[in-house]
């Protein structure tokens, strides 16, 4: 099968971990071998998240005073394309030595007029105790959202219309390629100028799984399921649903609810399941033993 794998950038950097390079590195070869696995049978393109290491770098560059100004987030975006890509290419390569792997650094088109630029609303980066969040908001101009570790910036995260190396992926993949590309793709607009947002690796997965033909659009996180009324004493695992079944509940926005919108769309626009699940059990949730599984009522 063509397999679209969605992974999120807390498979690489953990709530609670810190953020410290061979902590990350340890989570991406332990991704990287649950990819692997799929990968001697499969084609496989790999879209990553980097929200918490994007915030990371923001923070960063932010704070130091030899710059006038931080670095904009598209570019700490492409940055932490080739860090996160450099290592899950290494660790795949180490246990498929004779299968090629490409990691790549990715730019998304989006319109510079879409309304989340006056709504944000993606998380990254870590978490803050309400005092910090608040001295941030003050000094910086960033918008926090409150979870339930703490406090989070929030930024524009655009619709994706439109992934520049579609091509190369599609001519890599039909090689035998295993695909990385990052993140959510840097923001562009449509002459490829920079554009301060972030975009959501859940909606590049599915417009990439649409484009490519892909059998299946894997969603991996931190949970088993999707669940109903999450985080609540009626909280439920969803085994299996159709999309028309799920408009009807809601979720996380920033969180679960952009991977339902993404798995509703791909399924919606290909008649094809996705399937939403955890990293631990990857090969479960791609062969439906495991995992919510979504697609349309037949």
């Amino acid at each position: 099968m063509r397999i679209v794998i969605a992974l999120g950038g807390n498979a690489l950097l953990h709530r609670g971990e810190r953020a410290d390079a061979a902590t990350q590195i340890r989570n991406a070869a332990h991704a990287a071998e649950q990819i692997a696995r799929l990968a001697s049978h499969h084609q496989i393109l790999v879209v990553h998240g980097n929200g918490p290491q994007v915030g990371l770098l923001a923070e960063e560059s932010e704070r130091d005073p030899t710059l006038e100004r931080g670095y904009p987030l598209d570019t700490l975006v492409a940055e932490t394309q080739g860090m996160i890509g450099y290592w899950l290419a290494q660790g795949v390569g180490r246990h498929l030595p004779d299968v090629p792997v490409a990691a790549l650094v990715t730019q998304v088109v989006v319109d510079p007029a879409d309304p989340a630029f006056d709504h944000p609303e993606k998380p990254i980066g870590p978490y803050y105790p309400e005092a910090d969040a608040e001295r941030l908001t003050t000094e910086r101009g960033w918008t926090f959202v409150r979870e339930r570790h703490g406090y989070r910036r929030v930024v524009p995260s655009p619709r994706p219309e439109r992934v520049v190396e579609l091509p190369v992926i599609a001519r890599l993949l039909d090689a035998g390629t295993v695909v990385i590309a990052g993140g959510g793709g840097a923001p562009v607009s449509g002459d490829l100028t920079g554009i301060e947002a972030v975009v959501d690796k859940d909606a590049v997965a599915a417009l990439l799984a649409t484009q490519l033909e892909a059998d299946l659009l894997a969603i991996l996180t931190d949970v088993p399921y999707v669940y109903a009324d999450y985080g609540t004493p009626r909280q439920r695992p969803i085994t299996t649903a159709s999309p028309d079944k799920l408009d009807g509940d809601s979720f996380t926005p920033g969180s679960m609810g952009p991977k339902v919108a993404a798995a509703c769309a791909f399924s919606r626009a290909t008649g094809r399941p996705v399937a939403i699940g955890a990293l631990d059990e990857l090969a479960q949730v791609v062969d439906g033993t495991s995992g919510t599984r979504i697609q349309p009522a037949t």
